[in-house]
């Protein structure tokens, strides 16, 4: 009876989500993609010509806010394990991307390009159990770390989704090993209610 009332508070909550509503109106793909839009309206993020990587892409519109904003001469490419419907102009890579076979067709596609920014909006499907759930989340951040590590130019930045509680920290240090600036970041488009913040770290170290 719980899990009823928790559910129907929820699909509630969502449908009348001003956001939710927004992102219908303006044909983006889900409500995710106006905390993106307030963070580069803040800090520049996306520029004409530069090559982006959008993790855990789907359903897609962190993609289809990006590609917007690198145009002309830019290129996107958007990794998932899930399927994702096309979005002109987004080169697609179904995968994890922790597989070499993914990581050798991402890199083939580059053709030599260099990285200029990676995006992270990815959540695990959630447990309901804090402490599990939150490990899941640290998880893929430290994954998106290690991919930002090894694919970033030097000045490069990334950001991602993280979780406020155990694991926290350490990631924001280990950040510091790679990049110059970390900066945390709340998008109004965030829930208050919810632990989501975004990390972002600025001009990779060579």
């Amino acid at each position: 009876m719980k899990k009823n009332k928790t559910n129907k508070a929820w699909i509630h909550e969502h449908v009348t989500d001003p956001y939710v509503q927004r992102a219908k109106a303006e044909g983006w793909r889900s409500r995710a993609v106006f905390k993106l839009s307030e963070i580069d309206a803040r800090e520049h993020l996306l520029k004409p010509g530069m090559t982006v990587v959008d993790l855990g892409a789907a359903p897609g519109s962190w993609s289809q806010y990006a590609v917007k904003k690198i145009q002309p001469g830019g290129r996107i490419f958007a990794l998932d394990i899930l399927a994702m419907e096309p979005i002109a102009g987004v080169d697609f890579i179904q995968g994890d991307f922790r597989d070499d076979e993914v990581l050798h067709r991402f890199e083939a596609g580059l053709g030599g390009r260099t990285v200029d920014l990676v995006l992270s909006d990815m959540a695990p499907n959630m447990s309901g159990v804090q402490m599990t759930d939150q490990a899941r989340v640290m998880d893929l951040a430290e994954l998106t770390l290690a991919f930002a590590a090894q694919h970033l130019v030097a000045g490069g930045d990334m950001l991602v989704k993280v979780f406020q509680g155990a694991g926290y920290m350490a990631l924001r240090e280990a950040m510091r090993a790679v990049f110059e600036v970390i900066l945390v970041r709340k998008p109004n488009a965030s829930r208050g209610r919810s632990a989501e913040t975004f990390l972002l770290g600025r001009k990779k170290r060579k």
